[in-house]
């Protein structure tokens, strides 16, 4: 998941353009790779945090509702299920223990309306970046995939990012 050279082309190709788009966004590579920079070193994670805002050299990292931990430890724990993966659309939903999907869907549940908020300090570099935790939902088709940007942000080294910015289709 975490691994660039793992990812099939396809999916290089896919991360690659994301990322650089909210590169663009943001007003640069550099605005990006500082943000992450900054949310690697906060320690416990910043997802934790009571005052939902990250700030970095050139960006203002929120999000409008705690994230409490055993909900983080949930999505760590349902993240490193899929650490292997060699595409990043997996399905948080394709566990074969009942207990595991059944706090895996309590935890989609509750970190769905989560909604981050990416915006340059200064807006002559770029513009606001929103993005949610999960990509698509859907209970009924036993079906949930993670947003990769987020992934990106949160869960990937700086180097997976600086690989996928690099990365030529």
């Amino acid at each position: 998941m975490c691994n660039f050279n793992l990812q099939n082309d396809a999916a290089k190709a896919l991360l690659s353009s994301i990322i650089k788009q909210a590169a663009q966004t943001l007003g640069g590579a550099n605005f990006l790779l500082g943000l992450i920079e900054t949310i690697r070193q906060n320690k416990p994670t910043p997802l934790t945090s009571s005052k939902c805002t990250l700030t970095s050299e050139h960006a203002i990292l929120s999000w409008n509702k705690i994230i409490f931990k055993d909900k983080f430890l949930a999505l760590e724990e349902a993240l490193s299920l899929h650490k292997s993966a060699d595409n990043y659309d997996f399905n948080l939903l394709d566990l074969t223990s009942e207990k595991k999907k059944k706090r895996v869907i309590g935890m989609i549940k509750t970190l769905a309306p989560v909604e981050f908020t990416i915006k340059p300090k200064n807006t002559a570099h770029g513009d606001e970046l929103k993005l949610h935790i999960f990509e698509t939902i859907d209970f009924e088709a036993n079906r949930a995939t993670i947003n990769p940007l987020f992934v990106t942000l949160f869960f990937c080294s700086v180097e997976f990012s600086k690989k996928a910015l690099k990365h030529e289709a």
